[in-house]
């Protein structure tokens, strides 16, 4: 079993960094007493539910636990478990902005400077940050490179990021769906609805999709917003995200929409991308 401890300077990025490991598969628990540590990793290693990496956030919101933090660490290191210790830290500059921005006050001096607050607690972390197996500093990093620098770190063998390809159809006379990336309107391509043997058919039918796609502009559309989906995949892994959700609307949502999702979902699975394909004003 896999365990890391994430710790380090308040406001370097524990909570995008417990984030990561979700994603990663991870389970995650924040601001765990520190005292409870070591009886948590032996509950995990006898349960029956194969867990097989676990992340632990603690930090200096912890204070009466805090200070057990070194002698905690070195027992488990001593351990055959395969432990490790992630420290993030950045500069006072970098943390005094963030704070800044989130109209915070430091943990440690709540009432005062946060850059005495700051210098307090680096010169408290400092015998943990030598225990560290891994430091980062993110003050520098964007949010996709400070993942990114995670994933580095701690997945060296293990598969990239997967992401999931979700097509889905709707009509516009229902509206836009909230959680759709990219939205494509197809209603200016001809419509079956006014062919009265395909009118009360679907996109899922084949007469539907061979009438839709029997036209030039329909085939160079599908070209086209194949090509800009299969550019923006690579775009998104790369800013590590794990879903593309791409919504694709006609009229009512029944047989335009219906056939480009479709043609979409088979081209994308054959190319090995994971894929949802969703027609929403079927289930109305």
């Amino acid at each position: 079993m896999k365990i890391v401890v994430i710790t380090g300077m308040s406001g370097a990025g524990r909570s995008q960094a417990m984030k990561t490991f979700e994603d990663a598969g991870y389970y995650c628990i924040d601001n765990m007493p520190l005292a409870l540590m070591p009886k948590f990793v032996e509950l995990v290693e006898n349960n029956t539910e194969n867990i097989e990496k676990v992340a632990l956030v603690t930090d200096i919101r912890g204070r009466r636990f805090f200070d057990t933090l070194e002698k905690t660490l070195e027992l488990m290191k001593s351990t055959s478990t395969d432990f490790r210790i992630l420290f993030l830290e950045a500069s006072n500059q970098t943390l005094i902005k963030r704070y800044k921005e989130a109209r915070r006050t430091h943990p440690l001096n709540p009432g005062g400077s946060i850059e005495d607050g700051i210098n307090k607690e680096r010169k408290r972390l400092e015998v943990i940050r030598n225990l560290a197996d891994h430091i980062i500093d993110s003050s520098d990093l964007s949010l996709a490179l400070f993942r990114e620098a995670i994933h580095k770190t701690f997945d060296e063998t293990e598969s990239p990021v997967e992401l999931t390809l979700t097509l889905m159809s709707f009509g516009f006379k229902r509206g836009i769906p909230l959680d759709a990336d990219f939205v494509y309107d197809v209603r200016m391509l001809p419509n079956p609805f006014y062919v009265e043997e395909l009118k009360h058919l679907t996109g899922n039918d084949e007469a539907v999709r061979s009438y839709v796609m029997k036209f030039p502009e329909s085939q160079e559309y599908y070209e086209k917003l194949s090509a800009l989906i299969h550019f923006h995949i690579p775009l998104c892994i790369k800013e590590g995200r794990r879903q593309l959700v791409v919504a694709i609307g006609c009229t009512g949502g029944q047989h335009r929409s219906v056939t480009f999702a479709n043609l979409l979902r088979d081209e994308f699975e054959a190319a090995g991308y994971q894929v949802n394909c969703k027609h929403r004003e079927q289930h109305h």
